[in-house]
């Protein structure tokens, strides 16, 4: 079953959608800022639809996300897997 393109709503007179040979791009003509290639006009669409959540800074580093999540920035070199909290390791140097 096909995807159904959905329709430009009136509010988004500040983009425009540009097909070129390569794909789909999106175009914010406040900042004149060109996002994509998209390989399908529905994901240039929802792309430009999209909205962070409130709260959420787009520009955080990972290891600034992995820290606030207590995600460990130790890999085991034997699996390749984050160190798992239980356990200690030794740094090599």
């Amino acid at each position: 079953m096909p995807q159904q393109i959905p329709e430009t709503q009136a509010d988004y007179d500040k983009t425009r959608i540009i097909e070129r040979p390569d794909g789909f791009y999106w175009l914010d003509r406040d900042t004149g800022e060109e996002y994509g290639p998209f390989r399908h006009l529905w994901e240039a669409v929802q792309d430009m639809e999209y909205t962070p959540e409130p709260g959420v800074e787009v520009d955080e580093d990972l290891r600034e996300v992995e820290e606030e999540l207590g995600i460990s920035d130790w890999i085991d070199p034997e699996t390749g897997e984050p160190a798992e909290e239980t356990h200690t390791h030794l740094e090599d140097h």
